[in-house]
């Protein structure tokens, strides 16, 4: 009985990880706006720097306005504010 209780706990548990996060979670279309003109100008501004250019590869940089809202789009405000963050420290660590 008992591992079949553990069994069921641990699909169910799994299962929860592969559920989308709720609308009710997700930035909102403004907000999103706001974050991806951020991300242009932390993207603009890395470019900037010598010491940041030859790191800047990938989604996080890109200087497409879309892919930044849409990625926005997907996620909480709280993950979009620590992406910007990460991108903010980034630039700072290599201004240095």
């Amino acid at each position: 009985m008992s591992i079949r209780f553990v069994s069921l706990s641990a699909i169910v548990v799994l299962l929860a990880f592969q559920l989308p996060v709720p609308a009710a979670h997700a930035a909102s279309p403004e907000f999103c706006r706001q974050y991806a003109q951020a991300a242009l100008n932390q993207a603009r501004g890395g470019r900037s720097v010598p010491g940041c250019r030859g790191a800047m590869d990938g989604d996080r940089w890109s200087m497409d306005f879309r892919v930044h809202y849409d990625w926005c789009l997907g996620h909480s405000p709280e993950a979009a504010e620590a992406e910007r963050g990460v991108r903010t420290g980034f630039i700072e660590s290599c201004r240095r």
